[in-house]
């Protein structure tokens, strides 16, 4: 037992990221590189979802597996929001080197992980076809659109255990063997979703299958590095149990990220309902074009994951210095790594459309919502780095509240004026950029005050 313990120890302590010592730039881009690597290359996959059905099932089945992300996004953010606070919590006892409390934490999160995605099970498969039907989906999309929904939810329980074992790893700087989950699970899914669709001549259902097998696939994966991982973060299955203490705490941060990532995503089912108006090939043209955004943002949002966990465990460290600079470096190298990619996707975006539809008419509102929303998708680094700093330090209320007065309000109220006045896909497509710098300014505003005020005392 005792050279097991010893192997485990070795192997956590290479995957781990010391964030109180050091040089910050090259550990923050340790960090951030493989957990965009990991979610960009898990949008990839999902892109293989769209791409499959788009290329072999039609564009009735590009507009129901892509149109669907908005649905899905607002089922199962808040329970997101939970793993962001999960990170916090950990990464803050690790600081304080309360390693007891941060064990108790990890078997906590796992429980909250395992009960969420049963729940979301069922939540899913009742609420699935009601949320389309209000959404105003087209007639000759609602019926595939629901099957792939109901079978979606299927793999809940798959998807949050990975997601909240995920957010475990990264509070000790793990991001890399996610990626290694998400590069195997990726793998077996497109393969899967050529089998079903192309061989088996399967649609969405066949798609949506192949998401459960791979989600399932990733969290046994994550489940399995916990269980031989190395104190404080080691998961033990007869520990696994909520102790309220962890929990609340958990809740206090996590569940404001998770309203703001909620509320968003139901501005976002706004505007889809807006876009289902323009009929199927507006909704498929939509739907390939916003995989880019993902890909932009994801970079974005690995360096605001970054910046609550570097910022998480040096304000438990009272090192106050040093969680300015790393909202510097990572607010910079958001903005500049994110916007490198939104020139490219802009510049080729004739060529990149393409890969997902072969529909005229699908390409040319593909084509239309780049050039106007790409083009500016770097802008979200401003409100997404600063609001992970004031989660790290404690303030999650205030930028969840900015977030959804800013993009989430004012996108719903866009739509009820100036797109009702309007009424061109051009007129909804702009709501995005302008949201952005609006919610930018008072979220960094808001940071800047309160790290003055905080650190000052």
């Amino acid at each position: 037992m005792k050279k097991r313990t010893e192997h485990r120890g070795k192997a956590g302590r290479t995957n781990q990221i010391d964030m109180l010592q050091g040089p910050l730039m090259g550990k923050i881009l340790m960090f951030a590189l493989p957990l965009a690597a990991s979610s960009i290359l898990q949008q990839l996959f999902n892109s293989a979802d769209v791409a499959v059905v788009g290329r072999f099932a039609g564009s009735q089945a590009l507009a129901a597996v892509g149109g669907n992300s908005s649905v899905i996004s607002l089922l199962i953010n808040l329970f997101v929001g939970l793993s962001v606070g999960a990170n916090v919590v950990i990464a803050n006892y690790i600081g304080q080197r309360k390693t007891k409390e941060a064990g108790e934490a990890v078997h906590t999160v796992m429980a909250t992980a395992l009960f969420s995605g049963v729940f979301l099970l069922i939540l899913g498969s009742l609420a699935a076809k009601p949320i389309l039907q209000l959404m105003n989906t087209p007639s000759d999309v609602i019926e595939l659109a629901s099957l792939y929904l109901r079978i979606y939810f299927l793999g809940m329980p798959f998807l949050m255990v990975y997601n909240f074992g995920a957010a475990v790893l990264r509070s000790v700087g793990d991001t890399r063997r996610p990626l290694y989950c998400l590069i195997l699970s990726g793998i077996v899914n497109v393969c899967l979703n050529l089998f079903f669709v192309v061989v088996c001549g399967m649609s969405v259902d066949g798609v949506g299958i192949a998401t459960v097998i791979s989600n399932g696939i990733s969290a046994g994966l994550v489940f399995y590095f916990l269980l031989n991982e190395d104190d404080p973060i080691r998961l033990e299955i007869r520990k696994i149990r909520i102790k309220k203490v962890h929990l609340f705490r958990m809740i206090k941060i996590g569940v404001p990220a998770g309203l703001q990532s909620t509320v968003f995503s139901l501005s976002n089912v706004c505007i889809q309902t807006a876009i289902n108006s323009f009929g199927s090939s507006a909704v498929a043209g939509s739907a390939a074009a916003v995989n880019f955004e993902y890909f932009t943002y994801y970079v974005v949002n690995s360096f605001s994951q970054a910046a609550v966990t570097f910022t998480s465990q040096n304000i438990g460290a009272k090192q106050y210095e040093r969680c300015k600079k790393v909202f510097r470096l990572c607010l910079g190298m958001g903005i500049v790594i994110s916007g490198a990619m939104c020139t490219t996707f802009v510049l080729l975006r004739e060529i990149a459309v393409r890969f997902y539809t072969v529909d005229a008419a699908a390409i040319e509102y593909a084509v239309m919502r780049v050039r106007l929303v790409e083009s500016l998708a770097f802008l979200p680094a401003t409100y997404e780095v600063a609001g992970a700093a004031l989660r790290g330090m404690g303030h999650s209320m205030l930028p969840a509240v900015l977030t959804v007065i800013g993009s989430c309000g004012f996108r719903i109220m866009w739509i009820y004026t100036v797109f009702r006045v309007k009424g061109t896909f051009e007129s909804l497509m702009i709501v995005y950029p302008v949201t952005w710098i609006l919610t930018g300014t008072m979220v960094v505003t808001a940071y800047l005050l309160i790290r003055r005020r905080m650190m000052s005392n």
